[in-house]
């Protein structure tokens, strides 16, 4: 019986040693392709606009309120509001009620 199982054993090891084993060519799967220094270094030419133009593609439009940035901060303006709540108004309080923090906030982005 011991025999047999490894003669049985033997075949089977010599199949599967026999066989080759085939690799399907795979394809990669699309990924985004990223950028480069070059295609970030590329500018898009400015567009100006005039007051006279912002006020022609408004005609006819109901009035809305709007906020312009004129000093450059729309990035760090919020963290620096956030900080100013924190640190100097601990009650809840209106920041444009504080000018101080306007003040500091000018101080803590530099």
């Amino acid at each position: 019986m011991r025999k047999i199982t490894q003669a049985i054993s033997a075949v089977c090891l010599l199949f599967a040693l026999n066989s080759s084993a085939v690799a399907l060519a795979s394809s990669p799967s699309p990924l985004n392709p990223g950028t480069n220094v070059a295609r970030l270094a590329e500018q898009a030419p400015i567009h100006w606009v005039s007051v006279a133009q912002i006020e022609n593609s408004l005609a006819g439009r109901p009035p809305m309120a709007v906020g312009f940035d004129i000093d450059d901060t729309v990035l760090f303006s919020s963290p620096g509001f956030w900080r100013g709540k924190k640190k100097l108004l601990a009650r809840k309080r209106r920041l444009s009620e504080k000018s101080c923090v306007l003040g500091k906030n000018e101080q803590w982005l530099g």
